[in-house]
């Protein structure tokens, strides 16, 4: 494993022609990680890709604002469009840069389990210069319970995060496993240690008045109603749950991904909020005749 020498100037260190053993940069060590952190933080400011461990397994990701960094993941993964990552930040209050009309349930439960496996899908801020792939207007939030992961998100910033391996295979729980996998399309590889996996996370859809669970996980339905009051908890509407139950999280599912468009490996882009609302709940609403449209709320 190498360790950087923050003094070094290799003319492009992490570039494609780095040998790809040394793209493993020490996190362990303590007198290591300071740097290590540091030129992982100039890879993602310089666009590139990064391989980080988090709470549960590794992540690949980049900057969330770099289009073409962003496109730069999902080919890593051999992963489309229709598939895009979710979104990693460094404390809640990145969360209203990001997203708009958040619920002051969905910041109650960001207070009670951030950081920590709790994804977040909410309405995402219309003005944002980014592109994460079919989103259909939403984003998934989630803030992991890992020192060297938000380390590196308070330094640059809102990451674009997902399971580190390539469509199909097992999610990596060590960087030399995400090397394995991922090879040059990675710039640099933040090794802390062997990551054991672990229940994925919960996944709640926060865009309506109540929130409602898309896929249960590290976190159980009653540990949820239990901070939130009178605030009613919907459960998995059935052809959600369908598709949640053995699909990845990702960044966090341990098992192996499917490269399925399942609900839960699409927790940035449910169309539009991936809840199925009762009947009687919606009504067409006419709009001006000089318009000839309908909406439905």
């Amino acid at each position: 494993m190498s360790v950087i020498d923050p003094d070094h100037d290799d003319g492009g260190t992490m570039s494609g022609t780095t040998p790809l053993q040394d793209r493993l940069v020490d996190c362990v060590d303590d007198a290591a990680r300071e740097a290590s952190l540091a030129r992982a933080a100039e890879v993602v400011r310089e666009g590139k890709v990064v391989v980080l461990p988090t709470d549960t397994v590794y992540g690949v990701g980049a900057d969330a604002f770099d289009v073409v960094a962003v496109a730069m993941v999902l080919a890593a993964k051999h992963r489309g469009r229709e598939m895009p990552p979710p979104v990693l930040v460094p404390n809640p209050r990145t969360v209203d840069g990001l997203a708009t009309d958040v619920p002051m349930y969905a910041r109650i439960l960001m207070r009670q389990f951030w950081p920590g496996p709790l994804t977040l899908v909410v309405r995402v801020q219309p003005s944002l210069q980014w592109d994460l792939g079919e989103t259909n207007g939403t984003v998934a939030l989630r803030m992991p319970d890992d020192e060297i992961a938000l380390e590196l998100l308070a330094e640059v910033g809102p990451m674009a995060v997902t399971s580190a391996n390539v469509t199909g295979h097992p999610a990596a729980t060590t960087a030399q496993e995400a090397l394995d996998q991922l090879g040059g399309a990675v710039a640099a590889y933040l090794d802390g240690g062997p990551r054991t996996g672990g229940a994925p996370s919960t996944i709640l859809d926060c865009t309506g008045e109540e929130p409602v669970v898309l896929r249960l996980g590290a976190l159980s339905a009653e540990e949820i109603r239990a901070v939130l009051g009178t605030t009613v908890l919907h459960d998995s509407p059935p052809a959600a749950q369908e598709g949640a139950e053995d699909a990845p999280d990702a960044v966090e599912e341990p098992t192996e991904d499917t490269g399925r468009g399942d609900l839960a490996d699409l927790v940035g882009s449910v169309a539009p909020s991936g809840v199925l609302a009762p009947a009687d709940s919606l009504r067409t609403v006419a709009a001006p005749r000089s318009s000839g449209a309908t909406t439905t709320p």
